[in-house]
């Protein structure tokens, strides 16, 4: 004799099963081994801060490497410094690296005018869409946001970081 609870247990168990078979037969959107982009607009902080977190990682494509790591993992900073028309001019960087990616990104703006307040701040807000999820490697940041010399920082600072999370 089968109880209420028994048949309950079956019956969600083969429910469970059915369910899984259907999803694993669904006819998939996305090209494999793909994941779809994570959009993450970054906050910005007191004291003309940008930052981000790390975007989520989900299904297989979260599945480390098999290669080495080339550099340690862990948030590195620099000021990377650029000339402007109005002279020499400084940009503070900070990345959190995670398996030669990059998971977060800060910009510390060091105006030296408010037209480089403006084109700082303006790369600050732009930056974490260009970068945050790419190797590190890969990197050469040329214009974000309409800000084209403030990048020449960044990749100056880029330079740094990268030594000294060798």
């Amino acid at each position: 004799m089968t109880t209420p609870l028994r048949k309950s247990i079956y019956v969600g168990i083969a429910g469970l099963s059915i369910a899984g078979t259907a999803a694993a037969c669904a006819p998939s959107t996305q090209a494999p081994g793909t994941q779809a982009p994570a959009t993450q607009a970054p906050a910005t902080q007191e004291g003309g801060q940008a930052s981000t977190g790390s975007p989520s990682a989900t299904g297989s494509s979260a599945i480390a490497s098999t290669g080495a790591a080339t550099y340690k993992d862990g948030t590195y900073s620099a000021d990377g410094t650029y000339t402007s028309p109005n002279g020499q001019e400084t940009v503070g960087v900070e990345l959190t690296l995670a398996a030669d990616k990059v998971s977060a990104v800060n910009i510390t703006v060091h105006p030296s005018n408010p037209n480089t307040k403006k084109f700082q701040g303006e790369f600050a807000s732009g930056i974490a869409a260009q970068i945050v999820g790419k190797d590190v490697d890969e990197l050469k940041v040329s214009k974000v946001a309409g800000s084209s010399l403030t990048s020449g920082g960044f990749n100056d600072a880029l330079e740094q970081i990268k030594s000294k999370a060798k």
